[in-house]
């Protein structure tokens, strides 16, 4: 399996250290809702995860919370609670729809607030060897310059550096790369007691901290957005290295591109994460009487939809099933940025729900097979079987080269089409003892590729009807079809209204029987 190193900078074969992968991922600031770009950023590595798995890896996730931190005080200003209170609010939010999504929770979340003893401790520890310093007023700062490997990741030059970690002036630090381990508490601001004064982590000694004590100096995989290779990546490659002295910290870093809104102005597309942070400015600088926050060109970004996308607003719509969701979400190979289509994830429905309709159509002539026939073979039909494992073989092929998703659904389309083709001219008179095994390996086939991609075919048709619903569009289903048998098409014609009018529902007529599913 070759998975693109970012700090290669090339294609690797993905060889873990140790027996268990130990994969740790920058989780959510929970400062708001989660958006699209949070669905993309977690679906991708719950992927990586359910893949290395399926390839036959014992996997160890660890995902954290940055529950305290400048924009988490930001938002509880703008809701008029504490920042606690509105990290809760939104952490709360983020295992709503992620579940939703199929998205696995993590082996273990760790959260800041309760890693406060250890990152003291990991500062106190680069401070006794020489690459961290105290200032006046509370601050510690990470001496970049002790630090000669500084860079590798992002592959920057100094002057680049300089310019990409936006810099706030402070006379106090050596070097104006350096950066903040420890904070000193401001009025109002949540603190804790530290040998340097009152005050907070920095953001990025916070994660060096927990991937450390949950997994260990060395880890595997490090994933996160790639607006996190510099400086933040950057810097936890320093710190960790400086504090354990072992090269390297991360064996492979994987990066996920940024989810975009297009511009009707034509200006530079705004990732989620900007239009977010813009949205917070902006509802906090109104709240106090000021302009909205930010330059012009923030002002053009935000153009397009005045604020970012979340995934609940999303799924609120009630034609998007969550499945479908996920499967637009990886329809793009990881690394690559996704400008966000309402037309591309509405292709997604139709795609998602023809597997789905597909899916359950197995069930049905498995089911009808078996019912019909009185002795059924252990196996299916060997051709059959040969294209079944073939389209294992060329799924396999594409997520083992960098886990391109983009390959792997198109396997699944190819998949079910064939299906498609071969049960549409299933007839009685044409079982034979393999049909109903061939049919139960199809479906097996196709619930299982579909399923390392962590989206689930075994909704009924229509994901987004409640069990209720689907529970009636049987039963009128199976009404009509007594219709008719009894050739009352005029009862069968007023059911099959029905059934469009309340439920946009169509239906097919088989020579198994009647098979529905959901307009578009």
């Amino acid at each position: 399996m070759q998975l693109f190193n970012t700090e290669a900078g090339r294609k690797e074969t993905f060889e873990p250290i140790g027996d268990v992968v130990q994969m740790y991922v920058c989780g959510l600031t929970p400062k708001n809702d989660p958006h699209l770009g949070h669905a993309r950023l977690f679906a991708v590595n719950d992927t990586v995860r359910r893949y290395l798995e399926y390839r036959g890896y014992t996997v160890r996730y660890i995902q954290n919370f940055t529950d305290i931190d400048d924009k988490i005080i930001a938002a509880g200003l703008r809701d008029g609670i504490p920042a606690f209170e509105a990290a809760k609010r939104y952490t709360d939010a983020y295992f709503e729809v992620m579940g939703r999504l199929g998205i696995r929770p993590a082996d273990e979340f760790t959260y800041v607030t309760q890693y406060i003893p250890q990152i003291i401790a990991m500062v106190e520890g680069l401070i006794e060897k020489g690459h961290a310093y105290a200032v006046e007023g509370g601050d510690v700062f990470f001496s970049v310059p002790s630090f000669p490997a500084y860079g590798r990741l992002s592959g920057r030059d100094e002057k680049a550096m300089r310019a990409g970690a936006r810099i706030e002036e402070d006379t106090r630090k050596r070097d104006p790369r350096d950066f903040a381990l420890w904070k000193s508490a401001k009025p109002d601001e949540p603190w804790w007691e530290s040998p340097w004064g009152n005050g907070r982590p920095g953001w990025h000694i916070e994660c060096s901290t927990m991937a450390m004590h949950a997994l260990g100096e060395q880890i595997d995989i490090h994933g996160g957005g790639s607006d996190l290779i510099f400086p933040h990546h950057e810097n936890e490659i320093a710190q960790t290295e400086s504090f354990t002295g072992k090269v390297p910290f991360v064996r492979f870093w994987l990066h996920t591109g940024m989810l975009s809104l297009p511009s009707d102005d034509g200006a530079e597309p705004a990732t989620q994460d900007e239009l977010e942070a813009e949205a917070v400015a902006e509802t906090i600088a109104s709240e106090e009487g000021e302009g909205p926050a930010g330059a012009e060109r923030s002002t053009q970004k935000m153009a397009h939809s005045g604020s970012f996308v979340t995934i609940a607003s999303v799924l609120a719509q009630g034609d998007i099933p969550p499945m479908a969701l996920r499967t637009y979400l990886l329809g793009q190979q990881y690394r690559a940025n996704l400008l966000y289509s309402e037309e591309q994830l509405h292709a997604s429905v139709v795609r998602w729900r023809r597997w789905a309709e597909t899916a359950a159509n197995l069930r049905r002539l498995a089911a009808w097979a078996e019912a019909a026939q009185s002795s059924v073979a252990a196996t299916g039909d060997p051709d059959t079987l040969k294209r079944l494992d073939a389209a294992r073989v060329e799924f396999i092929a594409a997520m083992d080269d960098d886990l391109n998703t983009s390959r792997a659904l198109s396997v699944i389309d190819e998949l079910a089409h064939r299906i498609n083709d071969a049960a549409s001219g299933l007839r009685a008179e044409t079982l034979t003892p393999t049909t109903a095994p061939t049919l139960r390996a199809s479906l097996d086939t196709l619930t299982e590729l579909a399923g390392v991609l962590g989206i689930a075919l075994d909704e009924a048709v229509g994901g987004a009807l409640t069990n209720e619903q689907r529970a009636e569009i049987e039963e009128l289903v199976r009404q009509r079809d007594e219709a008719r048998k009894a050739k009352d098409w005029v009862e069968s014609d007023r059911i099959r209204k029905e059934l469009d009018e309340r439920y946009h529902v169509t239906v097919k007529d088989t020579p198994q029987g009647a098979v529905w599913s959901v307009k578009e």
